[in-house]
């Protein structure tokens, strides 16, 4: 048993060494001999008080007395010999003692506290960074990048967790750039860093994690694993992450950072390499992308990810010339549908479904619902809310459709602001696009999208030379087949026929050996003011079910033919507003 010198209270715990109440250090006792006898042991009970001492407590083992169960008695601290002689032992309160002990405790604890327990807590924003590739082997590029998106896919599967996209954080690709810098540009609390080595077959990951307030790394890692082994790597990464910026993950949370774990090894290899070449963006990229794909579902025809890779990449194959809608759009389709099949918490499969269902099927509601699921899955990624955006500017509901844009700006606020400019450019309102777009190129003079929709804009501004001189630009960026229209239309509309001509049949003649967008085909006839041949190019589109055909409502161009019974057959086929 011990008691507390100062208020006599009792306790049963031998494991207490202050009081609860005071604070006191606690004193073994009872005693039965006087501290002044020799060999007698100091207690912190006077000498002459009763064995019976222990009834000044009514509290069972256990249970904490209150002030009222303990009787009031002499507040002097008995002291063992050899101190007798400090002047005035009755004025010497021991809390004096105590009390920088007790600061530093608590100061301890609450730093501690904070450190390990609620800076946890805290963390619910992340960039994680291109993981460098430290051995400049441009043959395994494909692995610290891969490595880092799929690693960003995973945790962007987390509901209370803001991960930012590809597109924010590859800007940083090698670039010596400070956690702080980083931390303030993007708006996130955390920051991890990876380096990747390859020695043969094995493969070495260091990463860190730092805290961007603390500017300090609070977690790091080194793993080492054989190069058939990544797709477990990847796993155990996202699940190590998750639990240091979480502290505590339900097995929902976890089963969705790891559902990749049992893909095949060899598939995911091919799958990373696919996904590399994608993000190249050009159209040679593009048909090795869906070479790497391929070749991954062969592998390992149950993973989600690979046939969402070969969906996407298909569905651009019109777009960059590669193949007609007719070929691609039933692969795509039937990509989106074996991807859902096994995955059907996978965003992204949502948002090709959502194409799927608003290019193919022309089922505005379909494809509505299939993007508001991908942002229920990844509320924090802005994909879901660009390709909703577009939609809802198909559908003429502008202020959805520019407020949904503006979402996914505000989670990328680095990205460009092409698709923003696209939602003001169909609500006519040209002055806005411009001004988005002649900030993104002082930003990036050479980003080709930029100049393709200033271009649009100023052609519906009718600020013709303005267009001629942004699409001129344009082409020397992407020598595109609609560019090419949009300069001969601009230089219609700027007087210079004879040229705009000669555009027009060099496309003629390149579609006779290529496909090229009817759409393409489409503005050159309007830029010479044949409009049958015009509406003849468009309904090709429609009939082809091209990805194109929605812009006949969105884009200016087509404004003069809106009373033309043929338009509005074509807008009604495929559910969409005059």
């Amino acid at each position: 048993m011990k008691r507390c010198p100062e208020c006599r209270r009792d306790y049963y715990d031998d494991t207490l060494l202050y009081c609860l109440d005071d604070g006191n250090a606690l004193l073994e006792g009872p005693a039965t001999a006087s501290v002044s006898e020799p060999g007698a042991v100091a207690t912190g009970f006077p000498s002459d008080e009763p064995q019976t001492a222990i009834l000044y407590s009514t509290a069972s083992p256990g249970e904490a007395a209150t002030r009222a169960q303990i009787h009031a008695t002499d507040k002097t601290a008995v002291l063992p010999s050899g101190v007798a002689d400090i002047p005035s032992v009755k004025s010497f309160d021991i809390r004096l003692l105590l009390a920088p002990i007790a600061l530093a405790v608590i100061v301890l604890g609450g730093f501690f506290g904070y450190r390990y327990v609620t800076q946890a807590k805290q963390i619910e924003s992340i960039a994680v960074m291109p993981f460098v590739n430290e051995g400049s082997n441009a043959d395994i590029e494909y692995l610290s990048d891969g490595m880092t998106e799929t690693l960003i896919s995973s945790l962007s599967n987390l509901p209370n967790l803001n991960v930012k996209p590809r597109s924010s954080v590859f800007r940083y690709k090698g670039k010596e750039t400070s956690p702080l810098a980083v931390g303030r540009e993007l708006n996130v609390q955390a920051i991890l860093n990876g380096r990747l080595v390859q020695r043969g077959q094995d493969v070495s990951l260091f990463i860190e994690l730092i805290d961007v307030a603390l500017d300090k790394v609070v977690w790091s890692q080194q793993y080492n694993r054989k190069q058939s082994d990544l797709a477990t790597l990847q796993t155990d990464i996202a699940k190590d992450v998750s639990s240091k910026l979480q502290s505590k993950l339900s097995n929902a949370d976890v089963a969705k950072v790891t559902k990749n774990s049992n893909v095949d090894a060899e598939a995911y290899q091919l799958y990373l390499k696919g996904l590399f070449q994608w993000n190249l963006r050009t159209a040679e990229s593009l048909k090795q992308a869906e070479g790497f794909f391929r070749q991954a579902i062969a592998k390992d025809p149950n993973y989600a990810p690979a046939h969402t890779g070969l969906g996407t990449t298909l569905r651009w194959f019109p777009y960059w010339s590669l193949a007609s809608p007719k070929l691609c759009q039933p692969q795509v389709k039937a990509a989106a549908d074996r991807a859902l099949e096994l995955d059907d918490s996978l965003a992204s499969a949502h948002i090709l479904n959502g194409y799927v269902r608003s290019d193919v099927d022309w089922d505005p509601i379909g494809a509505e619902k299939e993007f508001r699921r991908a942002i229920e899955l990844e509320p924090n990624t802005p994909a879901p809310y660009s390709s909703l955006g577009a939609l809802l500017a198909y559908q003429k509901r502008y202020d959805e459709a520019i407020a949904a844009q503006r979402r996914a700006l505000d989670l990328d606020p680095l990205s460009k602001r092409g698709d923003l400019a696209l939602m003001f450019i169909a609500a006519r309102r040209f002055d806005e696009a411009i001004a988005e777009m002649r900030a993104d190129a002082v930003l990036d003079p050479n980003y080709a999208d930029t100049h393709y929709y200033l271009g649009v804009a100023y052609l519906g501004k009718g600020m013709y030379p303005e267009a001629v001189t942004t699409w001129k630009k344009y082409l020397e960026l992407d020598n595109d087949p609609v560019g090419k229209a949009f300069l001969a239309l601009a230089l219609a509309k700027a007087g210079d026929r004879e040229k705009a001509v000669k555009e027009v049949e060099q496309l003629k003649q390149d579609s006779s050996t290529r496909y090229i967008a009817g759409i393409a085909l489409a503005i050159c006839y309007v830029a010479l003011g044949k409009n049958d041949e015009a509406l003849e190019w468009m309904a090709k589109d429609v009939d082809d079910r091209s990805s194109w055909a929605p812009y006949y409502g969105v884009y200016s161009v087509f404004d003069d033919l809106k009373g033309d019974a043929r338009y509005k057959s074509m807008m009604k086929r495929m559910n969409l507003p005059e």
